[in-house]
């Protein structure tokens, strides 16, 4: 399916801010309800990730409209993962978290304003609090990496959480709208911005598998075994990237329940091998 034979609602949907943030708002909604979406036991602990799952208008080329872009960041060689393309998020800062989660809680704060606010505070306010706060991380974790500016961000809604195996920890996906921001400044963390527009994403032509293999230090032949990975793989301007691993799960899960869009079986597919050293993990490279 070519990008232009998407079906009529979701072309209407791309061509229509408006319509899509509000579509996007009640489609997360419909998956969550307020007394469900934290009765997954995890308490807030160092152990918990909150990502800022970012969309916003981008225009590719100057004679081009602009058009709904998933905004990533590219993390840089100075970190864990490096080269990986991520959203912004970490762990919870508590004092100054705490703080900025009950300035959310106000009157026309970025939360104030989601359309399901009131909702959530007077069925479940125990959520609405744990809520505030996993926002006011993602909004912190936003400016610090990439000059985002908190209150320049529409809160859509919330995505199924992500168990990461490899680093033990659990991520707390937050979707949010970027209303007027075009430029931002990476920190040390983050090499660039990766953005990718959604028309792209639902393209089966740019999934492809990914074949991992991990080497160990001293390992003789670069001992390691391989792992195939579900991937995305998008041209941008500074060079092809590849979305995979968390991220592109949680990608998906945004695609499946904003468009319905299920990604075609890489198994048959291109494929390309990328090996990962224990400098991957480490965040030594």
């Amino acid at each position: 399916m070519r990008p232009d034979s998407l079906p009529k609602k979701t072309i209407e949907l791309l061509d229509d801010p408006t319509g899509l943030r509000g579509h996007i708002q009640s489609s997360l909604q419909a998956g969550n309800t307020p007394h469900s979406l934290w009765d997954d036991g995890h308490p807030i602990d160092n152990s918990l990730s909150v990502v800022f799952f970012l969309i916003g208008l981008y225009r590719r080329a100057p004679d081009q409209p602009p058009e709904p872009c998933i905004i990533f960041n590219k993390r840089s060689s100075t970190v864990r993962q490096p080269g990986d393309i991520c959203c912004p998020g970490g762990g919870i800062a508590p004092r100054l978290d705490h703080f900025m989660a009950r300035l959310l809680r106000l009157p026309l704060s970025p939360l104030w304003q989601w359309d399901y606010y009131r909702v959530w505070r007077q069925q479940a306010p125990q959520s609405i609090l744990r809520l505030s706060l996993l926002l006011a991380t993602a909004m912190r974790e936003g400016f610090e990496e990439m000059r985002l500016n908190p209150l320049g961000v529409r809160f859509q809604g919330v995505l199924p959480p992500e168990h990461l195996v490899m680093f033990k920890r659990m991520i707390y996906p937050l979707v949010g709208w970027v209303n007027r921001q075009r430029h931002f400044f990476p920190n040390w963390e983050v090499a660039r911005i990766v953005r990718i527009p959604i028309r792209d994403l639902l393209h089966p032509a740019g999934y492809i598998g990914l074949r991992l293999k991990m080497t160990h230090h001293g390992a003789k032949g670069g001992g390691g075994e391989f792992k195939d990975f579900p991937a995305f793989r998008f041209p941008s301007p500074a060079g092809t990237e590849i979305l995979w691993g968390a991220t592109y799960r949680i990608t998906m899960s945004f695609l499946d329940r904003v468009f319905g869009f299920v990604p075609p079986d890489t198994g048959s597919g291109p494929v390309i091998e990328k090996c990962l050293t224990e400098d991957y993990i480490t965040g030594k490279g």
